[in-house]
């Protein structure tokens, strides 16, 4: 007889992590705390489904509370049934009425929508006693499919094609296994803090480099744009033709100056310009992609998979950097990466969880969808406050074999 793990009791804590001495600083947030609005689903056994928000510090109570509104679709439903058809539940949620009508899908509804969804599959994973990669990869299709909400997107792409990308990435899943021996590259965003003076810059760059890293990331996005392009020049310099670079302006620039900017330091070769523009802006995007000849990344802060289809279908950006704890969980996260493969655009999330949730959907991305592994973001600011974090060797995420999706703090 098949255990049953039915979901008794829903409650959120707020967690929130103080940074220091410049660490997690970009061009809009000077001086952050890293925090989690953290779901938690109590059952009728030992086994406990922790997922995960992420915020900057304040509001994450708000988040908290709206956990605790939204729990009231979950409670007392078993695990696995549930998931059989998780999309209607999924749906259910995210089209709640009153609380749809303070998003649509974005914003602190949202977030809490991500925390449960996210619980809920890590609760799934632990009642099979699989890591996250490993329960979504060996999923029958069909499955898989179950666990989705194609609303507002089927103009793009419907459950026959979603389940086409699937079957026809099946036929060489086997081969692309090799990459849980190997491990998933990385490139270490921790080098390049906005308030970090040069000289930590410049030694963090050759410790991330003597550490197996070859890609890196700088912040950009300040009002002296002198600054943005001296710092810019040192981190090439420092690391050499063959380091893959990245620029993170953090929505800062307007148009005009996004033009410029992305002008000068395209003369370094970055690899891309990271969110240049204001997070909703589709057209601008666009109009950036006209004038300069430069990769786009953006996602970090694209809330839903309505927007992400909009920046598919404009043909704007270069890479898709969804983070699964800003959309709404796991399933809109696989949601999104089936679009993506579809447009033919690489999937390198943003880590707003530091990386524990995401090493697993990027092996899933991978393996059974085919994406190019290219790298997945690391910062390792948080790593000590979880049961099994994130663990980097020679620049690359070792492949986690414990149950759930890594979400597991160690205090609560």
């Amino acid at each position: 007889m098949t255990k049953e793990y039915v979901m008794k009791k829903v409650f959120a804590l707020d967690k929130r992590y103080q940074l220091n001495d410049g660490a997690g600083s970009d061009a809009v947030h000077s001086t952050p705390n890293y925090a989690y609005a953290v779901c938690i689903i109590k059952t009728n056994s030992n086994i406990e489904g922790i997922g995960l928000a992420f915020t900057l510090g304040k509001g994450n109570d708000l988040v908290c509370k709206a956990i605790e509104h939204l729990s009231s679709h979950i409670e007392g439903k078993e695990i696995n049934e549930m998931m059989r058809s998780f999309g209607s539940t999924y749906k259910k949620m995210a089209d709640d009425p009153s609380y749809r009508w303070l998003g649509p899908h974005k914003g602190i509804i949202h977030l809490a929508l991500a925390a449960i969804v996210n619980a809920c599959y890590d609760l799934w994973a632990k009642s099979k006693g699989q890591p996250l990669w490993k329960l979504l990869i060996d999923l029958p299709s069909e499955e898989l499919i179950n666990t989705l909400d194609f609303s507002y997107i089927e103009d793009v792409l419907t459950r026959p094609e979603a389940l086409q990308i699937l079957n026809n990435a099946n036929k060489e899943k086997a081969a692309r296994k090799k990459i849980l021996e190997t491990g998933y590259p990385g490139y270490d965003t921790s080098v390049g803090w906005f308030n970090y003076e040069d000289e930590k810059i410049a030694s963090n760059i050759k410790d991330t480099m003597d550490s197996g890293f070859t890609a890196m990331k700088l912040k950009v996005g300040g009002l002296d744009y002198k600054r943005d392009i001296r710092r810019a020049e040192m981190i090439r310099k420092i690391a050499g033709d063959n380091a893959t670079i990245m620029f993170d302006a953090n929505q800062q620039w307007n148009l005009p100056q996004a033009i410029s900017m992305c002008e000068s330091l395209k003369m370094l070769n970055p690899y891309w310009i990271e969110e240049p523009l204001h997070p909703d802006d589709v057209y601008g995007h666009v109009e950036l992609a006209k004038e300069v000849d430069i990769k786009l990344a953006l996602g970090e802060h694209v809330p839903n998979k309505v927007l992400f289809k909009n920046f598919l279908q404009s043909g704007s950006i270069t890479f898709n950097q969804v983070d699964v704890v800003r959309v709404g969980g796991i399933s809109e996260f696989i949601l999104i990466s089936l679009m993506s493969k579809k447009f033919n655009i690489p999937v390198v999330p943003h880590v707003g969880d530091m990386g524990q949730i995401h090493q697993h959907l990027v092996l899933f991305n991978h393996i059974a969808l085919d994406h190019p592994a290219l790298f997945l973001e690391y910062i390792p600011h948080l790593s000590s406050y979880f049961k099994n974090p994130a663990c980097i060797e020679n620049g690359h995420y070792r492949t986690p074999e414990f149950p759930g999706i890594g979400s597991d703090l160690l205090t609560y």
